[in-house]
């Protein structure tokens, strides 16, 4: 009984490096702030997760088979809040001086997964594919989280970076306008994907 570790950090891995609304939101963030201003959103984003985790890892599956109608109508209702925000993405301008009070925090950060359906499938995949049945709830969920955790924390800040790094090259140019709106119709894209049977974070 337990977890296949190595084949999950390689799911997961794939998972959270790929584009997805969080990490469009921390690339965005980076660009916007700048990567040191970002540091506690990135943080934010990685502990959301696991507000996730421990609740499908202990039952919410459960729940999910008994009223699967709940679960279709968080998914849209998430699917419109992630659309929210890719359009104030599209909107956004890149980092200027004194605007660091406007810099999403770290509780700004823990609702990004748990309102990212993305993130639910692909929690919901870790648990049905790489857990052994009858594996006790605590391990199976302390291991999935942890595997994760690991990944955010590789490939989070590596976004944020990516942002801050892109605004150095674009900010104050006429790119700047187009590169928020592909980022935007790249969210949207990927929570489209999503509804229609993607798992990437």
């Amino acid at each position: 009984m337990g977890v296949a570790v190595i084949s999950f950090l390689a799911f997961g891995a794939s998972q959270v490096a790929t584009p997805g609304p969080a990490n469009m939101a921390l690339l965005a963030t980076g660009a916007r702030f700048g990567f040191r201003a970002a540091i506690p959103f990135v943080f934010g984003v990685a502990i959301g997760k696991q507000l996730i985790i421990w609740p499908i890892g202990f039952g919410l599956m459960s729940l999910a088979d008994r009223v699967p109608v709940i679960f279709e109508i968080f998914k849209y209702i998430s699917a419109a809040y992630i659309a929210y925000l890719a359009w104030k993405v599209a909107n956004m301008r890149l980092g200027t001086a004194g605007q660091e009070s406007n810099v999403p925090g770290f509780l700004a950060g823990l609702w990004v997964h748990p309102l990212n359906p993305k993130a639910w499938a692909m929690i919901v995949a870790g648990f049905t594919n790489f857990v052994v049945p009858g594996t006790p709830p605590l391990q199976a969920t302390a291991t999935i989280a942890i595997c994760l955790f690991i990944c955010q924390m590789v490939f989070h800040p590596i976004w944020a970076l990516g942002g801050d790094q892109i605004a150095k090259t674009v900010a104050g140019q006429p790119a700047e306008v187009w590169l928020m709106r592909v980022l935007a119709a790249l969210t949207v894209l990927s929570v489209l994907y999503v509804l229609f049977g993607g798992t990437s974070t």
